[in-house]
C-alpha cells in the first residue's frame, strides 16, 4: 500500500525539499496544503500529488483533506491556535502520526554561550510561542515527533544530520535544510518506535558553537 502524507505548510521552504525527497525516495502520494496552493506551487509529479488551498486554522477543511492520510507533516508551528486546529483535526479523523517543525530551545536544554546567543536572537516571547504549540502535541493522544531544529540553511548535497532527544543537552549550531528533509524522510521510514512520542534536537555535526557559521 501507497503511504499517504499531508503535507501542511507546502510552500515552506523545507516543505518544498522534503516533497521532492519523498517523490525520489518512496513511493508515497502527496497533498500539498498551503495558503493559496494553486498560484503559489507547481506540482511536481500530477500522478502522486494534490494541491489544496487551505488555512491551519479551518478545522473543517483540515478533516476533509486529513481522509485516507497516514501521516502529517507541519511545516510551522508558531502559532499555538493553528496547531490545536490541526490537533483537533486529527483526533476527529483518526489519523495519529504527525512530524512537527519546531525550534531549539523549547525545553531550555540548549547551554552555554550559544543557548544565551539563542535566546537573545529568537527573544522569550518567540521561543514560549513555539513550547506552547509543542504541549499541544505532547499533550494529545498523537503519536507525535517534534523536531527542535537549529538554525537553518541551505546547501545542496549535505545531509548531514545529528540527532539529541529530550532531556538531553541541544549540541550544534546549525543543520541544512536539505538535512532535515532527508531527516523526515528517514523518520517516515522508520518502523521502530524510537521517534513515536518524542521531542528530538537535530543539528549538524561538528558545529558546536557559539553561533552559526553565517552570524
Amino acid at each position: 500500500m501507497h503511504m499517504n502524507i499531508l503535507i501542511l505548510g507546502a510552500a515552506g521552504q523545507v516543505a518544498r525539499l522534503l516533497e521532492a525527497k519523498l517523490l525520489r525516495q518512496t513511493d508515497a502520494y502527496l497533498v500539498l496544503y498551503a495558503r493559496n496552493a494553486h498560484h503559489r506551487l507547481k506540482v511536481l509529479a500530477p500522478a502522486r500529488e494534490k494541491l489544496v488551498d487551505g488555512d491551519f486554522h479551518d478545522t473543517e477543511t483540515l478533516i476533509k483533506v486529513m481522509r485516507g492520510v497516514d501521516l502529517v507533516y507541519i511545516n510551522d508551528m508558531g502559532d499555538k491556535t493553528a496547531t490545536s486546529a490541526i490537533a483537533s483535526a486529527m483526533e476527529r479523523s483518526g489519523v495519529k502520526r504527525v512530524i512537527a517543525a519546531s525550534i531549539l530551545g523549547i525545553h531550555d536544554e540548549v547551554p552555554g554561550a550559544f543557548g544565551q546567543w539563542n535566546e537573545k536572537m529568537v527573544g522569550k516571547r518567540g521561543i514560549q510561542k513555539q513550547k506552547e504549540s509543542a504541549a499541544v502535541l505532547e499533550q494529545s493522544s498523537l503519536a507525535y515527533t517534534l523536531l527542535r531544529l537549529t538554525w537553518l540553511y541551505n546547501q545542496n548535497d549535505n545531509d548531514r544530520y545529528m540527532l539529541t532527544f529530550k532531556g538531553e543537552p541541544f549540541v550544534g549550531a546549525q543543520v541544512t535544510r536539505q538535512a532535515v528533509a532527508q531527516l523526515i524522510v528517514d523518520i517516515i521510514q522508520d518502523d521502530s518506535d524510537r521517534f513515536i512520542r518524542a521531542s528530538v534536537g537535530v543539528s549538524e555535526p561538528d558545529t558546536d558553537w557559539n553561533k552559526p557559521s553565517f552570524y
